[in-house]
């Protein structure tokens, strides 16, 4: 019988044959998330036997992820500030950056109460997930084109206890409209890869992410000049307006603010020096 330590070695083996990064950490988070322990735990119990059942399995898993996709859509899951939420491919794997701006919006807001709060784009739900989590007594409004994420991003939101708090809404913000200053603070982490640099994209990316939710088709900047405009009239006075951004959009961005009249203009950088979160004030 084929025993932990040799799973992991013929797994490792074949991922790496056919390229993938990190092979033997893939084989290990596969392994250990499909014995239900952490990948600590197989070091301990390396000449355990797997049962039949579970050597079938990860055969499973290990072709698909040797066919390039995703690890996080092969579990199921994806960890996000701390947490796990729900993925698959309707939804964007959350990104690191993101969390750079979630934390942002939090810095800023949360000494404030009862705020209205509408995510553009929600995706897997981890923005307003995260932010009624951490700012208690606001509401949420999350609106995106996709009904399959509006669905996934609901039940990521009943395991983390704030489906109540957060208005899920499977609309076309192009053709939404909601009523004159309605919110404090409008977030979005728009799809704003240019399809030039799409078409460069990683396979993970390009052959299993949803392509609606990375590129806007045209030069990334679409959904930026759009919800500008909109959020003047969405936003409450001094709402505050907050996007992530992609490498080398912030003066595109920020000058579309300007144009629209927004204050107090600012942007946050991540570690690598990028400009990546941008806000603005009505």
């Amino acid at each position: 019988m084929l025993t932990i330590l040799e799973a992991i070695k013929l797994s490792t083996e074949y991922l790496e044959k056919k390229g993938i990064e990190s092979a033997r950490l893939n084989s290990e988070l596969m392994l250990a998330d499909m014995l239900n322990c952490k990948r600590l735990d197989l070091y301990l119990t390396f000449e355990r036997p797997l049962k039949d059942e579970e050597v079938d399995k990860l055969r499973q898993w290990i072709s698909r992820r040797g066919k390039n996709e995703p690890l996080q859509y092969i579990l199921g899951k994806a960890d996000f500030f701390g947490l796990q939420f729900e993925v698959d491919s309707s939804v964007l794997i959350p990104r690191p950056e993101t969390e750079i701006l979630v934390d942002h919006i939090i810095a800023q807001n949360k000494s404030h109460s009862k705020l209205d709060v509408l995510d553009i784009g929600t995706g897997s739900g981890i923005i307003p997930i995260i932010l009624a989590m951490n700012l208690p007594e606001s509401n949420l409004t999350a609106i995106d084109v996709s009904s399959e994420a509006i669905n996934l991003a609901k039940k990521n939101a009943v395991k983390h206890s704030v489906l109540d708090r957060i208005n899920f809404l499977n609309q076309d913000i192009f053709s939404t409209e909601f009523s004159a200053q309605s919110f404090d603070l409008i977030v979005s982490n728009p799809p704003y890869v240019a399809l030039s640099e799409y078409l460069t994209l990683q396979k993970e990316i390009v052959d299993f992410e949803p392509k609606e939710a990375v590129t806007d088709e045209g030069d990334g900047l679409k959904f930026y000049s759009f919800i500008a405009e909109k959020a003047k009239l969405w936003l409450k006075d001094g709402g505050k307006l907050y996007f992530e951004l992609g490498k080398g959009q912030f003066s595109f961005v920020e000058e579309k603010l300007k144009v629209q009249g927004y204050s107090n203009i600012s942007v946050t950088k991540d570690l690598a020096n990028i400009e990546r979160v941008i806000q603005g004030s009505k």
